[in-house]
């Protein structure tokens, strides 16, 4: 018999970590190779883990809610193979669990897990390898850290928490200014499992009048929350408006839809085409697709295209389309179609949402006529196009003006006018809005 170690996967180049959400299997169950073990999330998407042995389910390392970092042990499997332990992490960890540093010795994450693994608590608290790293990169000591309200599960201190602390320091604030104290917070062991006690104060609880129903977040709208409200704290958003004439392009699509599918055994929408327009205006206009760190300006060689999309649920994720400038429409559509069908049957891995550099988003999907889209965090653009209308429009010739039914679409640029100025972002909007109007109805496809 043999003992493999399954480890938590890596997920992503940014992704350091991952909330266990459900194990599908208990301890004395017997698992196939690549059967599903448990769900995982990131603060992006759902995963399921596999197993990476067939065996029998020996031990379990972690309960549901644990945080955990890339590459930690999570369970172990016992085989049918000689006697011994199998360790199954990526042949590269992430490095910042290996380098973390701290005076206190008793705060390192012990990644050579044994029969009682679980992360320690120290100095009373939890901390994960990621916030101990970012502790130590910013000079925080162990009590600096214990003074640090925790907004995750069970009190713990999250890599958002630690960060907004650093930032309230550098602005002057003592980052005291949450609902309740870290110091107010006590935490006890019990059959190794992390209980969290409050203390002294303790959060206001809202009483509501009338007829109500209260619902509870769930985990996707939090994130969702706190992921637009950063932004706008982060960007002095700006939004300017203006509109197409479509008609070409809508003619185009409807002689050629059934021909494309039959062709190519996928659907051409209207998003790959205006994706398309903006990958060329992009080009132009290099700064649209770059990100801001602090009083520096990145210009992003990457075209990497998020598409807002939506979830059966009613929440949006951003998937997002590679090295998009280097596909043609074909390979748009196929791309398109693809992570669309993902994200709504849940399929979408967690690097399918990351390294976007600009995002659209279709509002006119839902029938709006134009919005004023939230600007997807590090960038510093989103468009939003609405739904394609016939309006009676003046139509100017060399021989006169008439007016005529016309296919038209409002289109809306929210930009950081941190970098981007409004005759920058106005330009590249109606760059846009003249590619779709100016589109070729004899092109192939």
């Amino acid at each position: 018999m043999a003992l493999v170690d399954l480890v938590m996967p890596k997920l992503g180049e940014s992704i350091m970590e991952a909330t266990i959400l459900k194990w599908h299997k208990n301890t004395g169950d017997f698992v196939k190779q690549d059967e599903t073990v448990l769900d995982i999330a990131t603060d992006k998407v759902d995963s399921e883990v596999p197993s990476t042995s067939e065996g029998v389910l020996d031990e379990i390392l972690f309960d549901v809610n644990d945080v955990v970092p890339i590459g930690a042990v999570i369970a172990r499997i016992r085989t049918n193979a000689e006697e011994k332990i199998i360790n199954t992490t990526p042949s590269q960890p992430v490095e910042e669990n290996n380098k973390i540093q701290n005076s206190n010795s008793n705060n390192h994450y012990n990644n050579n897990t044994n029969n009682n693994s679980r992360p320690s608590i120290t100095a009373n608290r939890f901390y994960s390898p990621l916030v101990l790293n970012i502790a130590s990169s910013e000079g925080l000591n162990v009590s600096e850290l214990e003074t640090i309200a925790g907004t995750g599960n069970e009190g713990r201190v999250t890599k958002r928490d630690v960060l907004q602390y650093i930032s309230e320091k550098k602005s002057g604030d003592n980052g005291q200014g949450a609902s309740y104290k870290a110091q107010d917070v006590t935490v006890l062991r019990s059959n190794d499992h992390a209980q969290t006690k409050y203390t002294e104060t303790q959060p206001t609880i809202t009483t509501y009048s009338g007829n109500v129903e209260i619902i509870e977040m769930d985990r996707m709208r939090k994130m969702i929350a706190d992921h637009m409200v950063r932004s706008k704290h982060t960007s002095p958003h700006v939004t300017s408006f203006t509109e197409s004439d479509v008609t070409n392009l809508v003619q185009w699509r409807d002689k050629v839809k059934k021909e494309f599918e039959k062709r190519e055994n996928t659907k051409i929408t209207f998003t790959p085409l205006f994706i398309e327009a903006i990958i060329r205006c992009i080009k132009k206009y290099p700064l649209i697709n770059s990100s801001v760190d602090g009083d520096k300006i990145i210009i992003k060689k990457d075209i990497n295209i998020g598409m807002a999309t939506a979830l059966p649920s009613g929440s949006l994720i951003v998937p997002v389309i590679k090295n998009a400038d280097q596909l043609n429409l074909v390979g748009l559509a196929k791309q398109v179609n693809t992570l669309a069908e993902n994200a709504r049957n849940n399929k979408l891995r967690p690097d399918d949402t990351q390294g976007g550099t600009f995002t659209m988003t279709n509002v006119g999907t839902f029938g709006s006529l134009m919005g004023t889209p939230i600007i997807n965090q590090p960038q510093v653009a989103i468009l939003a196009v609405g739904a394609i209308k016939k309006r009676p429009v003046v139509i100017e010739t060399s021989q006169g003006d008439s007016i005529a039914i016309r296919h038209m679409m409002y289109l809306s640029l929210s930009y950081d006018h941190r970098i981007v100025d409004g005759s920058l972002g106005a330009t590249f909007l109606t760059a846009v809005a003249n590619e779709l109007q100016n589109f070729n109805p004899e092109r192939d496809f």
